[in-house]
Parts: C-alpha cells; structure tokens; sequence
C-alpha cells in the first residue's frame, strides 16, 4: 500500500502497525536533533528507507507534536520509535541487542572516511546502527568514539555541511543499495 501526503496525514496504520513492511536492517539514532522539521523529514525518510526503528535520544522532540507531524506527513503513526535520555546509551543498548551491528556516524571528523567508502552488506545479522547529531554541534564525542566509523559527505562549495536529513538521505541510500 502506498500513500501519498493527504491520506498519510489522515490514514492510522492498522492493528499491525506496518509490521507487513519488510524493513531494512538498519536504525537511525537522532542525537540531540532540535528542529522539529529535521526531526519529522527523518521520520519520512525512515518510512522511505524502511528503517527498522528510529531512535530519538535527549532534547529531540518525540511524537505526538504537530510540529514534527506537519513534516512527517503522518509517518511518525507507522515509524517503530523509542527514546533514551543519550544517545551513547541508545547504541550501547542496540549493540547488547545486535551484536553484530555496526555503528555508522555522520560527522564531520580527522577520523572520518568518505560516504563513497563505505562499504557494508546488510542483513538481520549485520545491522547498520546510523547516528545523525544536533544541527550545530553534531554527533556527541562519546558517540563518535564508539562508532565502528564515521562517514562525511564532501562539501565542494562555500558551505561546511548539509541539512541532517540530507545527510542521513544520502547515507541511508548508499546503505540500502548494497541489499
């Protein structure tokens, strides 16, 4: 079943809750992620992507909030998602829970490799762990030390980095094409 905006915005998911969907093995970590527009296109993007679950962690907002449902276009209702108070607390859980999970960064840093570079094949054994951080201070060092790596995506003009969920767009896709 597809949906376009209009009936998302209105349709609930049924008793199942999209769990008819077959999901990718991955999660998205929001680390921090202030702005509610951010925060519900990453929403929409896990539904795009079929992530598995996101995870809201700290100061990010957590549904029900219009602000987020406005840029979700509903997909918060049908996105499996939990909350832990920091995200190093998230990926240390989803590590206990997937062992074999890796934990990608989206970050900015001397450690970081290109996205281009990044090659992971995908299963429910082999999870990718996706970390996305604060629209200012990005992904928490203690994240960051953690991370099994840490991706950036090369900036050729004048501006230092691109909206998170961009970012994560570009990330999550690279990802899923190896599937």
């Amino acid at each position: 079943m597809k949906l376009n905006a209009k009936q998302l915005r209105k349709t609930k998911p049924n008793a199942d809750g999209g769990e008819y969907i077959i999901h990718n093995a991955l999660y998205l970590v929001l680390d921090n992620v202030l702005d509610t527009y951010n925060i519900g296109s990453l929403f929409r993007l896990a539904d795009a992507a079929a992530v598995k679950e996101i995870i809201l962690c700290g100061d990010t907002e957590t549904p029900p909030s219009s602000r987020i449902h406005k840029a979700a276009v509903g997909t918060e209702e049908w996105v499996k998602w939990r909350y832990f108070s920091t995200a190093l607390e998230a990926v240390t859980q989803l590590k206990k829970e997937w062992p074999g999970g890796i934990v990608v960064a989206i970050e900015q840093d001397p450690r970081a490799k290109m996205y281009v570079d990044m090659h992971i094949m995908l299963d429910d054994d082999l999870p990718a762990i996706v970390v996305v951080g604060h629209e200012t201070n990005g992904v928490s060092k203690d994240v960051l030390d953690v991370a099994d790596m840490i991706v950036e995506i090369p900036m050729f003009g004048v501006n230092k980095s691109l909206n998170v969920h961009v970012a994560a767009s570009i990330v999550l896709y690279k990802l899923i094409s190896f599937v």
